[in-house]
């Protein structure tokens, strides 16, 4: 036991523990009730996540890739296309019964932040690095901008561990490999996707990066005198070009009909595109590259022990194979699209370079101008941190730090796919294409169609060059100078990562949902506004909220929320003439004249089929053309009321027992609906 904890494992999980719980301080009071993000976004939907999964597995005993908790009246939804953190369900299923979805979901948080940590500590530790040098690498990853950042949404996002381990057994397949090795490297890839799938998509890229590391090089051989008039004809066109944009931004461009053929010529995205690829091919004339093959010596090997990984990683996820086929066999594949001008953009530039928005001392700075952008904070934060840049500057400059090629090319790579598929720079699209604006295109890669998140991967090199410049600059210095140079390193660091204290957001519960959680009834709800949503469109309006009450009421909804919903199943709901008038006002359009009487006298059947007991209204989002209609037409009575929702009944609808009060258990979830009110 001595040795155990004398152990530099030990010590750095307690490390990154106590960091876990000043870094997210005052969470930690408030670990049952509330949370870094509010339930009305993401958030709600990963709460709901745990839930459900408990639910169809523990207490239904169901295959827990399919639900009919939401979408109720229809067929069972399949959630393989659906972002559902598999590998945190999982965590949670012990823990639901015994602190409730709210705590149990900080925990899961917590935990991976650690594990980020500590996943880092071993790979800058195989690298090379020293102890203290890995440990603060862990600590620069697992507490980056970016990823505290994600906590405040996206749950899956911060668990970026498989991503690291990954790198690690590629490393140490370097060495050696054998068949066990290439199984692990599929099982992480497998543990990545029930993560985030785009952590398994980021899992086969850096695959590939590594393949052609090893077995690719790049010269140069510029020559100031070769192709003198390939130069010159293309510094024309350059000038052409430029001259081109400086036009169109000058008057607007032109459009018309010479020939008959329509011409537009208002657009920067096309003369941009032409320049920056006159520029490119330019720079190859002058420097040309040649890219050379030059086999490592266990890339056959590699190749011939890949179907282990594929078996190893094909079998764990085989229930979400499963799922998937089924929906593909359906005719329920949802593809996501790929606009050339409309597709979702990466980071600004400047973000790169920003304070870290999540410090006390920096929020007012940048977290307005982040919050503004297309995502919002947290799909826009990217600062790279002051100090680990003057750390690798610094060892470059003085301790004759060489970055190694394979980390510091990973490092850009990853940045300039951050960057989206066209550059911004303080908030000013430039129409300059990067290298996603090709790659998001490719088969695998252009699945993770939201290119900021690569951020994770560039933290992944940042900290890595960190540690080793660090201990670069260590070596250089006197023996006595070592300690006081790391000890200023860590102070300024965990200064400059400090996002404490957090911003917290209440699980509140409006108490009502305890009245309709004690009603033992295979009963429906229904909420309004009402709608159906997923990561790509919405028809209606459906709120993440509503999943993270039906965690405590657990009575199944009739709209639902999921990260893919294919157009089938909204055309289904849509065929119900009153869930249709339903999202019709839920958007704030008008119903067809002469149907609303119809609709009326379908009512009550509508009701009785649906076996809906309970209609909930958010008054802060449902209009009052909404609620009369709903009032009207399902025959409504008021029995309850919150300070944001009301709770209705149909009338004549049966009692629920003369609404006895609920008594909870912890294992029924008192701690979820203590804050109601």
């Amino acid at each position: 036991m001595h040795r155990l904890l004398r152990s530099s494992h030990t010590r750095a999980l307690a490390a990154y523990g106590v960091l876990a719980v000043l870094f997210s301080w005052p969470l930690p009071l408030h670990v049952t009730t509330h949370l870094f993000g509010a339930t009305t976004g993401d958030t709600g939907s990963y709460l709901w996540n745990l839930w459900v999964f408990s639910h169809e597995l523990v207490q239904d005993h169901q295959f827990p890739f399919y639900t009919s908790t939401i979408f109720s009246l229809d067929r069972q939804a399949n959630l393989s296309l659906h972002n559902y953190t598999v590998f945190a369900d999982v965590l949670a299923v012990p823990l639901l019964p015994l602190v409730g979805v709210v705590c149990a979901y900080n925990l899961v948080t917590l935990a991976m932040i650690v594990l980020n940590g500590y996943v880092m500590f071993l790979l800058a530790r195989h690298l090379g690095a020293g102890d203290r040098e890995s440990w603060l690498a862990g600590v620069l990853f697992a507490f980056a901008p970016c990823l505290v950042a994600r906590s405040t949404e996206h749950l899956s996002l911060v668990m970026a561990a498989p991503l690291v381990v990954f790198l690690l057994v590629l490393h140490r397949m370097d060495r050696e490999i054998t068949p066990g090795a290439a199984a692990g490297g599929g099982a992480v890839i497998a543990w990545a996707t029930f993560c985030d799938p785009y952590y398994g998509v980021y899992c086969c890229a850096l695959a590939g990066w590594h393949v052609a590391s090893r077995n690719l090089r790049m010269r140069f051989a510029a020559d100031r005198a070769a192709g003198s008039r390939v130069t010159t004809l293309l510094a024309g066109l350059i000038v052409m070009v430029c001259a081109l944009i400086a036009w169109i931004i000058a008057t607007g461009g032109w459009s018309g009909r010479p020939l008959g053929v329509r011409v537009d010529i208002r657009t920067l995205f096309t003369p941009v595109l032409a320049l920056t690829l006159l520029v490119l091919t330019a720079l190859a004339v002058r420097f040309r590259p040649r890219i050379g093959l030059q086999a490592a010596p266990n890339t056959r090997q590699l190749l011939h022990l890949a179907p282990y990984g594929a078996l190893s990683g094909g079998l764990i996820m085989s229930p979400l194979l499963y799922a998937l086929g089924t929906r593909v066999a359906d005719g329920r594949y949802v593809a996501s699209p790929v606009g050339w001008r409309s597709s979702m953009p990466g980071v600004d530039v400047l973000s790169f370079f920003l304070p870290n928005p999540n410090h006390p001392l920096f929020r007012g700075l940048s977290e307005a101008w982040l919050t503004r952008l297309s995502g919002g904070f947290a799909e826009n934060v990217a600062s790279l941190t002051f100090v680990a840049l003057l750390v690798i500057l610094a060892a470059v400059c003085w301790a004759r730090f060489r970055p190694p090629k394979y980390w510091a090319a990973l490092a850009l790579v990853s940045a300039s796919l951050a960057a989206g598929p066209f550059l911004s720079i303080a908030g000013v699209f430039t129409y300059v294409p990067t290298p996603w604006a090709l790659l998001r295109y490719a088969p695998v890669l252009g699945g993770a169609r939201a290119p900021a998140r690569f951020m994770a991967v560039m933290m992944i090199a940042v900290a890595v060059l960190f540690a080793l410049a660090l201990k670069a600059i260590r070596e250089r210095l006197p023996a006595r100078a070592r300690g006081w140079v790391f000890a200023a390193v860590t102070f300024v660091l965990l200064f400059e990562l400090l996002p404490a204290p957090r911003l917290l957001y209440a699980a509140h519960v409006p108490r009502f949902y305890n009245r309709i959680a004690a009603d033992r009834r295979d009963v429906r709800i229904l909420e309004l506004p009402f709608g159906v949503r997923d990561g790509l469109s919405s028809a209606g309006d459906f709120n993440a909220s509503s999943l993270f009450y039906q965690t405590v009421h657990h009575k199944r909804l009739i709209g639902g929320a999921l990260s893919r919903v294919s157009r089938r199943r909204v055309q289904e709901i849509r065929r119900r003439p009153i869930l249709n008038a339903l999202i019709d006002l839920s958007e704030g359009r008008e119903l067809a004249p002469g149907t609303e009487q119809w609709l009326r006298e379908l009512g009550p059947e509508f009701v009785r089929r649906a076996r809906l007991a309970y209609v909930v209204v958010d008054r802060t989002r449902a209009s009052r053309r909404l609620v009369d209609f709903a009032i009207a037409t399902l025959q409504l009575e008021k029995i309850a009321t919150s300070a944001t929702c009301d709770l209705y009944r149909p009338r004549g609808a049966p009692a629920d027992k003369d609404d006895p009060p609920p008594v909870f258990s912890w294992r029924n979830g008192w701690n979820r609906t203590r804050t109601g009110g």
